[in-house]
This record gives structure tokens, C-alpha cells and sequence, in this order.
């Protein structure tokens, strides 16, 4: 028994210590804040508002009030009043929103060597208050990660763990192991499944235990399963959301009822699965077919949701880009770099002989899979923005932005990527009476930063954006400056910092240098 408290005792030295040291990146939460004269974005769609108050208590929205015009000064007396104990925030200059929402995120993984410190910080910097981890390093790992992160233990978001499903794991052969699977996964405390697909006797049986329990289901349509069971037969099912884009070319096919696999083909082999998966939307029906039509009003009927992730497969269409984004050398580990490399085990490591041929084959899916992305979301289709960081150059934070971007590629209205950031991950998660919009009794899960991010989105982004001064002067604007979440005031820009001194740290230990593959 005494062994039991000592125990307990250090664990809550450590983490006091830990917060002590870290007092001047997360500072909170506070009995009442105050955010004064904020410009609001508010999720929902509606235009930005300003200025605006907003009363925080111990976590809680109790007032969103217009306090006046902007370029009138305003009148003290109609200002919200400050308590004792409470804080202020001058926002008179700075665009509040939502928390954001990421659907797809990965915490770390052992083959990158990202541990979750490196990745909590990146994602809290960006202004990612919320992730759904679909699968990981083991449910207990997540789990213990969310409750640490529920009681401010740690500097992190609030964590929805999911676990990973397919035929063949933990000895799931029958429908009545699928069952039993799922009532256990249940029994643990996940939030729910992310499925690969598996045998549709199988797929049906787990999916339908799942939505008995309540839990919420994800289902990334790997080509394995896929000839079988795509995109609709998981929706009737009872799958509430589907993960890039896997499993919606096959359930538009008219003509075929397999993807055209050259006979060489080998799905171990990366670069044949993913060089091919660039081919795929041309063998689906034309947008606005009747198939085509057909296919999204019925997942349009059953309320489904689609988490595109975009940016993780961007590097298909422009590896360069992906490969020289300007912010790997300050804050990608040197594991994570190692990684990203050609190689014929890591996955998503797919560059044998990656060209022009497989870019133009890409460039080409995108615009066809975007195409049905943003007419779903003009049909009144619920879009949801994941980033999938952490494979094929894509880092923790940074492309969560760019996937921001990429809807605005898509044709979404600036308004409508935030709302996909904001209230449509809320909704799809079940927590939209939690979080997703700035609103009376929701909890104060908030972004501010200095600039228009409907301007340009790339403000966003932690290394902020190119601006050129009336006096002719380069400088970097943007950048979020607070991320608010579980009642915690964190300094975005401060967390960035503390990410680059882990990557030199590393740097020095293992003497080492980005550079490009083959080149000295």
C-alpha cells in the first residue's frame, strides 16, 4: 500500500514539475477571461463580427457580446466586467475562432519517432484543440493520453481515440467474433472503430454491434477488401464517416468492378499501390452522371461524412513541394525526415521512381476527386478536414493547414473551410453541443491570431506568411498567437519554439543535416 501512494506521489511530483516548467506556455485555466474586441469567425458560416467580448468561465462561454463598430471607440460602460482573479486579453486586433477540429491525426508512431510531446505541441501551435486518433500505437496508449489531457496532466488537445479494425486482427474469423471484438473495444473506453474493411459478413456484423454500443466509426477502404465492400455498402451499413477517398471511385463504377490493376501489380510494393491508386478516379462514373448522382444522394440520405485528407497525398502530384516545404528544417525531427525517404519497408515511403508520368496521373485524381468533394458539400453534404500527418512529408500542424488550403482548391468558400475545421468535426464527433462554434455555453475552445485568415489562409500557418510593407520591407505576419483549450491559454508561437529546440537537440545528437536523397 505504501508503494502504491509513493507512486502516486512522484507521478504527481513529475507532473507538477513538468507544468511548472512549462507555466509560461500554458497558462490557466482561469476562474473568468475576458477577450476583448475581438473580430469573430464564428464556424457556423455566418461573416466576421467585431468587435465582440467574450466572458469565459471556468471553461465556459457565458457571454459572446457586440460591444461596437469598428473605427468607433468604444463606450467602457457597455463592456463586460472583469472579476477578481480573472484575465484579459487584448484581441482588439486579432481574429478569434473556433478550435480546430482534426479528423485523421496520428499520435507520433514508433517508426517515425515522433512521441507524442513533439506532436501535442505541433498541433496545439496550429490551433488544433480537438483530434480524432484513428488507430495508433494501441488503444491503452491513446486512452491514457486522453485522460491525462482531460485533467491538463500534459500540454495537449482533447484526444477521441478510435481503434483499428480489420479481418485477421486479434483472430476475428466469424461475425460472432466481430461481435464480441467490438463489444470488448467498447468495454476498454474507445470512442470508437476505425475500420480497413474485411469479408462483408464480417463488416456487417462488427458495424452493426458498433452502432448498437453508440460509438462513433471511420473506415479507410483498403484495397484488400474493397472489391467487395466499398464506400455504399459501408454506409447502409451503419458507417458514419469514410476516410480519404478509398472505396468512393469503386462504388461509382459503372463498367468494371474492380480497379484496372495492371497484371504486374503487387500491393506490398508502394509504389505500385499508390502509382495506380493516381489512376483510379478516371475509371469512375463522370461527374454528374447518373451513377455519379445516384451514388452521392444516397450517401447524402444516410448523413455520412466525408474526411477527405487531402494533403497527405499531395506529394503524389508535387513531390517537390512536399519535399522542400520551407518548414522541415526548423521543426521535422531527424527520424521523421529518415522516414519520409524512398524505401521499399516505411509506409508511404513510395518514391522508386516517382516522375512526371505518376504527377500528371495525380494531378488528374485531384481534380476529379475534388469535384465530387465540393458539389457534396454544395448538396448540403457534411466535409470534415483531417490531416493524416506524420507519412509522406506531411507534418504535424503544418498540414493540417494545408489541408485547409486544399479545400479552398476544392471551391470551398473561405467561410466553408473553416466550418469544415470547426463545427462539421463537432458534429461528425457527437460533441457539436461541446465545441465548433463560438457560442453561450459552449466551452472556450478558441484560436486568436493577428491577421484575416479569410484572406489568406496561410496566416495559419506556425511560420506565419510573406508580406511585403508599404516601405518596401519582407516581413512574416500570421502565425496563431493563442490556442485556448480545456480552459488552458497556450502561447502557439512559444510551443513552436520549444518543438524547434527539440529538433536541433536531436540534430546535434545524431550530427545531422536535411538533405535531398543522392545529393552531397
Amino acid at each position: 500500500m505504501g508503494q502504491k501512494y509513493l507512486f502516486s506521489f512522484f507521478t504527481l511530483f513529475l507532473s507538477c514539475i513538468t507544468l511548472l516548467a512549462q507555466a509560461d506556455l500554458a497558462q490557466g485555466p482561469y476562474s473568468q477571461l475576458i477577450i476583448r474586441g475581438a473580430t469573430i469567425i464564428n464556424g457556423n458560416g455566418a461573416p466576421p463580427q467585431g468587435p465582440v467580448d467574450i466572458v469565459i468561465e471556468n471553461d465556459k462561454i457565458t457571454q459572446v457580446k457586440v460591444v461596437g463598430y469598428p473605427g468607433v471607440a468604444i463606450n467602457a460602460k457597455r463592456r463586460p466586467k472583469l472579476k477578481a482573479g480573472g484575465r484579459e486579453i487584448d484581441a482588439s486586433s486579432a481574429y478569434v475562432l473556433p478550435g480546430f477540429v482534426d479528423m485523421h491525426g496520428h499520435i507520433g508512431g514508433v517508426a517515425q519517432g515522433a512521441d507524442w510531446d513533439y506532436v501535442f505541441k505541433l498541433w496545439l501551435a496550429h490551433g488544433v484543440t480537438t483530434v480524432r486518433e484513428p488507430s495508433g500505437r494501441g488503444i491503452d496508449y491513446a486512452l491514457d493520453l486522453k485522460k491525462r489531457a482531460a485533467k491538463n496532466e500534459i500540454i495537449a488537445p482533447r484526444i477521441i481515440a478510435y481503434t483499428g479494425f480489420g479481418q485477421g486482427s486479434a483472430g476475428i474469423h466469424t461475425p460472432e467474433q466481430a461481435r464480441e471484438w467490438v463489444r470488448s473495444n467498447a468495454k476498454k473506453g474507445a470512442d470508437g472503430i476505425k475500420f480497413f474493411g474485411a469479408s462483408p459478413e464480417i463488416m456487417k456484423a462488427a458495424l452493426a454491434e458498433n452502432k448498437k454500443l453508440g460509438l462513433g466509426s471511420a473506415c479507410h477502404h483498403a484495397q484488400l477488401s474493397v472489391a467487395r465492400w466499398n464506400v455504399l455498402h459501408s454506409a447502409r451499413a451503419g458507417l458514419t464517416s469514410m476516410e480519404h477517398w478509398y472505396g468512393l471511385p469503386e462504388a461509382l463504377f459503372n463498367n468494371r468492378t474492380v480497379q484496372d490493376y495492371p497484371l504486374d501489380y503487387n500491393y506490398q510494393n508502394e509504389q505500385h499501390r499508390f502509382e495506380e491508386a493516381g489512376k483510379l478516379w478516371e475509371q469512375a462514373a463522370e461527374p454528374y452522371s447518373d451513377h455519379w448522382n445516384a451514388v452521392m444522394n444516397e450517401l447524402l440520405e444516410l448523413d455520412f461524412t466525408l474526411d477527405p485528407t487531402f494533403n497527405i497525398y499531395e506529394a503524389s502530384r508535387d513531390l517537390h513541394r512536399a519535399r522542400r516545404a520551407e518548414w522541415h528544417e526548423t521543426y521535422t525531427l531527424p527520424s521523421l525526415w529518415r522516414f519520409y525517404q524512398p524505401s521499399k519497408i516505411s509506409h508511404g515511403s513510395y518514391w522508386h521512381f516517382w516522375g512526371t508520368e505518376q504527377e500528371i496521373a495525380w494531378k488528374r485524381n485531384f481534380q476529379l476527386w475534388m469535384t465530387f468533394i465540393n458539389e457534396y458539400k454544395n448538396r448540403g453534404g457534411r466535409v470534415t478536414t483531417g490531416s493524416d500527418s506524420g507519412f509522406i512529408f506531411q507534418l504535424y500542424g503544418f498540414a493540417y493547414v494545408r489541408e485547409l488550403e486544399l479545400l479552398r482548391e476544392a471551391g470551398f468558400h473561405p467561410l466553408e473551410v473553416i466550418r469544415s475545421a470547426t463545427l462539421n468535426g463537432a458534429e461528425a464527433l457527437g460533441l457539436d453541443d461541446k465545441i465548433g462554434t463560438i457560442s453561450v455555453g459552449k466551452q472556450a475552445d478558441l484560436v486568436l491570431i493577428d491577421e484575416n485568415p479569410l484572406e489568406n489562409l496561410k496566416v495559419l500557418y506556425g511560420t506565419g506568411a510573406i508580406k511585403l510593407t508599404e516601405d518596401n520591407e519582407v516581413v512574416r505576419v500570421g502565425g496563431v498567437r493563442y490556442t485556448i483549450s480545456n480552459g488552458v491559454v497556450y502561447d502557439a508561437k512559444g510551443l513552436l519554439n520549444e518543438v524547434a529546440k527539440m529538433v536541433e537537440t536531436a540534430k546535434k545528437e545524431e550530427n545531422f543535416d536535411i538533405k535531398q536523397p543522392g545529393v552531397e
